[in-house]
């Protein structure tokens, strides 16, 4: 089987190689050369543009920024619609809103392709280490298809969660949580730094208990250690509370948590912090406490 896969960044990357070391041959795109090139000596084969890749491929993975990049390579001159044939799988991986899922869903329908959202949870580390949530929204028939043979070998579980559009908005769901949690961390180790307590004996002292978290663990040592090398970028933390919030106004469910901790992150960006790890929550506090 042929495998498609256009987006090559921080996630897309260690992604695409993990489907090369499973042995799958890759047709691959991404607008920044130097990442296609590592990949072509890895035994990927490098295409002109999504069309192309496409052409190439059974099943193609895509994995961009945001729903203005996704329609842009699904839909846009030299997308990936114009080189699918009947019967192609697309699985869009990347996060985005809801609604422009299911308008590019309909649109992969009405030219008799199958189409998955499949937005995934961990960030860097565990799209490396292959073991990233994934949640996906589609036919469950199609989903069965890739589970195993696919997305498995680039995550750790692949839950399926509904129809067009269920996936996003469970991602939105996992994103919510995780952006509140980081904020619970920053806030309450900024006050024990503040109270002159060692920090990392509180993390000891809290991390096995009902406090305890993924997030806690992976966050709170970049924390202490002033460490913010991207895991996942502020700015695409941004974006997806923001996708979050209109999905929330469309259906009527109050966000009032989730809009707090978007403009503690608008502060940031504010500040030339954007790119940073969204762990940097830490230092709004160090700002409101100077």
């Amino acid at each position: 089987m042929n495998i498609g896969f256009i987006g090559l960044g921080i996630m897309g990357y260690p992604m695409a190689k993990n489907l090369i070391s499973a042995g799958y041959t890759l047709h691959i795109f991404d607008l920044v050369s130097e990442r296609v090139e590592q990949l072509a000596t890895l035994g990927a084969v490098a295409e002109i543009n999504a069309e192309a890749v496409a052409k190439q491929s059974d099943v193609i993975i895509t994995m961009l920024p945001n729903s203005s990049h996704v329609q842009e390579v699904m839909l846009g001159d030299h997308g990936v619609l114009k080189g699918t044939h009947p019967g192609s799988i697309v699985i869009d991986m990347s996060s985005i809103a809801p609604e422009v899922s299911k308008q590019v869903y309909q649109a992969c329908e009405a030219k008799q392709v199958e189409m998955l959202e499949a937005p995934v949870s961990g960030g860097e580390p565990k799209a490396i280490d292959g073991t990233l949530s994934i949640m996906v929204g589609g036919k469950q028939d199609v989903f069965e298809q890739v589970k195993d043979s696919i997305l498995l070998k680039m995550g750790a579980s692949a839950v399926y969660c509904g129809g067009p559009g269920a996936g996003n908005t469970t991602k939105l769901a996992n994103q919510i949580i995780v952006a509140c949690n980081i904020a619970a961390c920053a806030e309450a180790f900024h006050l024990a730094k503040q109270a002159d307590v060692d920090c990392n004996l509180v993390f000891q002292a809290i991390r096995g208990g009902l406090a305890g978290s993924t997030v806690m663990d992976a966050k709170v040592p970049m924390m202490l250690n002033h460490q913010f090398d991207p895991g996942f970028r502020i700015e695409l933390h941004i974006k997806d509370l923001n996708n979050a919030i209109e999905t929330a106004h469309t259906v009527g469910s109050p966000v009032p948590l989730s809009a707090q901790v978007m403009e503690m992150f608008q502060v940031l960006k504010q500040k030339g912090q954007a790119a940073k790890d969204h762990s940097a929550l830490m230092e709004y506090y160090e700002l409101l406490g100077d």
